[in-house]
């Protein structure tokens, strides 16, 4: 391989390096828009998973946190808009290709989640415990066949 070839191809592979990651540059940007919701939405899940594995269950506080995943969870959904199957998004084309599935499981984390909230407010482990579960389940149902 000649001198100039090498080179050459060293600084395509630093160029290419270099770029970051890529931006929902569209109007409105519904891309990022659903991302943030969702990750504002796993800052109040997470808390309470975290709560449930090293026992350090406080009864109160997971209460409020369910509350807060529920008043978070309408958020992300608008944003699935038919022409949004774009980088940087994360989700698979069967979001488009089988919406009736996608909403079975969009209605299943919503009916879950509720009965998360009420759980909660029982302020018992265990239901808590039962109910939180459930609701990672809906999660992990959902982005195997929706999430890249």
């Amino acid at each position: 391989m000649s001198r100039l070839t090498l080179s050459s191809l060293l600084l395509l592979l630093t160029l290419s390096a270099c770029s970051g990651p890529v931006e929902d540059t569209r109007p409105g940007q519904p891309v990022k828009h659903r991302q943030d919701a969702f990750k504002l939405m796993l800052r109040s899940f997470e808390p309470m998973g975290k709560m449930l594995r090293t026992d350090d269950y406080r009864a109160n506080e997971f209460a409020r946190l369910a509350a807060e995943v529920v008043s978070r969870r309408d958020a992300p959904w608008t944003h699935f808009a038919p022409d949004t199957n774009y980088p940087p998004t994360k989700a698979k084309a069967a979001v488009w290709e089988r919406p009736q599935d996608f909403e079975r499981e969009r209605l299943a984390f919503f009916e879950l989640s509720d009965e998360l909230v009420v759980a909660a407010q029982t302020h018992d482990k265990d239901t808590a415990q039962a109910a939180f579960d459930k609701v990672e389940a809906s999660c992990k149902s959902c982005h195997k066949d929706f999430k890249k």
